[in-house]
């Protein structure tokens, strides 16, 4: 048993550093879709710094699932069964994918507005789910908290595990 421990927890390293270099590998082609957009005409301009603003976007967010699974599978070593644990590591990734719709969304708003109104409501529904998972997330969130009434345990073991992280 212990050494599918470690297998797993070296597989979320090696996951997790996958990650990471995604995130610079599409920060480096956000930074030269950038530097390409200072050259260009002012149409092809503000395509390309809003194109760059999506990557970038993308980047964070692998960025952030590198973090919260590094912290979580290998720093934590966590195993996901109580309430409290389940809450925090949906809540991670839930921050990430609702932040990145909501760039996204954004994005593909003024890229609409400046080349293809006719694509605004594609855009908009993009928008319109990263306002649904927020408000599910809210309500799992809710719903879960009367779990963790019964589980107090549960939140001390939580919480002691934060002081790994921050060693």
């Amino acid at each position: 048993m212990k050494f599918l421990k470690v297998f797993f927890s070296t597989a979320h390293g090696v996951l997790g550093f996958l990650f990471v270099l995604v995130s610079v590998l599409i920060t480096v082609l956000a930074v030269q879709t950038g530097l390409k957009a200072v050259g260009a005409e002012v149409e092809e301009s503000a395509e390309m710094a809003i194109e760059a603003i999506g990557l970038l976007a993308i980047a964070v967010v692998s960025l952030q699932i590198a973090q919260t699974i590094t912290e979580e599978e290998v720093v934590r070593d966590a195993h996901i069964s109580a309430p409290t644990r389940v809450r925090r590591y949906l809540s991670r990734f839930m921050v990430v994918v609702v932040v990145a719709l909501s760039i996204e969304g954004l994005v593909g708003t003024f890229k609409a507005l400046h080349e293809e109104p006719e694509l605004l409501p594609h855009a908009a529904s993009v928008l319109v789910a990263a306002g649904l998972l927020m408000a599910g997330w809210g309500v799992f969130i809710r719903m879960n908290k009367e779990a963790e009434v019964l589980e107090p345990e549960a939140m001390e073991a939580a919480k002691s595990e934060d002081a790994k992280v921050d060693e």
